[in-house]
Parts: C-alpha cells; sequence; structure tokens
C-alpha cells in the first residue's frame, strides 16, 4: 500500500490509526509558512481513500524534525489519539533511530545525559545546576566505522526537541547535514542523516504490541547490503521531482 507514490509507503492501517513514511524536508503539521505538511496529505489520501464526503480526522499524536525521515503513527479517531498521546507522553512508546555522524562516541555504546534548554529555534546544553533546563537522556549502540563517521543506533529515554542531534554533538558527534548543530557541510535539499528507523507501542483499542520499522531510504548515507528497489525516496523534494502528478503542491 502506498501514499501518493509508488516508493511512499504505509506500513499498517485500520480504523483507529494509520503508519506511515515521512520523507525529510516535510513538516508534520501546518506552520506559520503554511507549506505542505504530512497531517494535511493524511486527511486528503484518507478521504480519497475511503469515499468520505465530510471532513476527515487525523490527528499527530509525535513529531518528527521538518529533516529527518522515518516512521510515523497518525490517530484515526479521538479515542486513538487520546491513548496514543498518553503512551507518548507516559514514555511507554519505543523509539529507534539510525544517524551518521561525524567522529566516534565515548565508548562503542553508551548513555548521555544532558540538560537542555530551548534557545530561539534551538536547543542547547546547560549546566545541570540550571533549572530552567530539562533533563534529556539517550542510549546510542555504534553499528559500524568507517573513514571518520559511524553509524549509531540511538534509543530515546526522553523526548525533549532536537534531542538526538544537540546531544550527540555536545560529545562532538554531530549528524551529517546538521548545520544547525555543527555539521561540517551541508547534504542535498537540507536532510540530515538521522532516521527514525523503529517505532513501537501498544495498540489504542486493542492494547496488542505494534512495531513498525521503516527501510533505509533509497541514497542513504552509509553503504548498506539491501537491494535499493522499493525503498522509500529520502527527501520530499525527490518525491516532488519523480512524480509530477502528485496531488499536493510539494
Amino acid at each position: 500500500m502506498f501514499f501518493f507514490h509508488p516508493l511512499w509507503p504505509v506500513f499498517y492501517e485500520d480504523n483507529h490509526l494509520l503508519v506511515v513514511y515521512k520523507p525529510s524536508g516535510l513538516v508534520v503539521q501546518r506552520d506559520h509558512k503554511n507549506k505542505a505538511n504530512l497531517l494535511d496529505m493524511v486527511k486528503a489520501w484518507l478521504k480519497q481513500r475511503h469515499g468520505k464526503p465530510g471532513n476527515v480526522f487525523a490527528g499527530m499524536v509525535h513529531r518528527l524534525d521538518g529533516p529527518v525521515a522515518g516512521v510515523m503513527v497518525v490517530a484515526r479517531t479521538s479515542k486513538a489519539a487520546s491513548r496514543l498521546s498518553a503512551q507518548f507522553r507516559d514514555g511507554r512508546v519505543e523509539k529507534t533511530y539510525w544517524a551518521v555522524v561525524q567522529g566516534q562516541p565515548p565508548g562503542y555504546e553508551g548513555r548521555l545525559e544532558h540538560r537542555l534548554m530551548r534557545h530561539g529555534r534551538l536547543s542547547r546544553v546547560v549546566p545541570d545546576r540550571m533549572d530552567s533546563g530539562k533533563k534529556a537522556c539517550l542510549r546510542y549502540h555504534q553499528l559500524a566505522r568507517d573513514k571518520g563517521r559511524s553509524l549509531l543506533e540511538v534509543g530515546l529515554e526522553t523526548g525533549r526537541r532536537h534531542q538526538i542531534r544537540v546531544q550527540l554533538a555536545a560529545v562532538g558527534c554531530p549528524i551529517l547535514g546538521d548545520l544547525r548543530y555543527g555539521a561540517a557541510e551541508a547534504m542535498e535539499y537540507g536532510r540530515i542523516a538521522l532516521l527514525a528507523r523503529k517505532l513501537a507501542f501498544k495498540h489504542p483499542t486493542r492494547g496488542e504490541l505494534m512495531q513498525f520499522l521503516s527501510p533505509l531510504p533509497g541514497g542513504w548515507c552509509w553503504p548498506v547490503a539491501v537491494n535499493a528497489t522499493g525503498r522509500p525516496l529520502w527527501s520530499i523534494e525527490q518525491y516532488r521531482d519523480s512524480a509530477a502528478g502528485l496531488p499536493f503542491s510539494v
């Protein structure tokens, strides 16, 4: 099943939720710039797919930064939205990311703990003594290392703004392409080498464990032993450029 494009996967759909791939460069909700966004696209796709004459409900229960690609869940009912939001808020959702970073973190695997504070559109590490900062924790595991770069698997314990990006940069390992947090150079289309790889949560009505894994997008900046055929595109610009028939101006 696909979402507007033969290389844009839908991982799961039922009456309560939709699990879909988000490409880099697509914001999740409408912002002040009124750009194309994932939530509006989900509503339009559901309306078209199910032939609904009126408004379609879709609730965003978590976020991914604009430059980040990967798996996301959207609630299709208010009950599902409330229950899924509670799981995210209470830390009962397993969120796993893959990141390609400059350098190598301290140790083959480890745990990072900082206090973060928002500073304009960014986040920054602040001393532990500052009451205004919020505790941020993650765990990482080095999957591979090559030519001054590392491929990391990262698990979040907390969900702070730009958490993975700022915490890895704080230990000297900025994510490739992430100029905001110290990367040496930009990547095409402004994407960064951070992928929401896995999402696991309880179904909002049935209670069973649901687990979803995002494929590595085509052109992912680490060589992987996977056939590129059928892999999603990395950025929204690539979808735009490869399919003039998309029903949205993206």
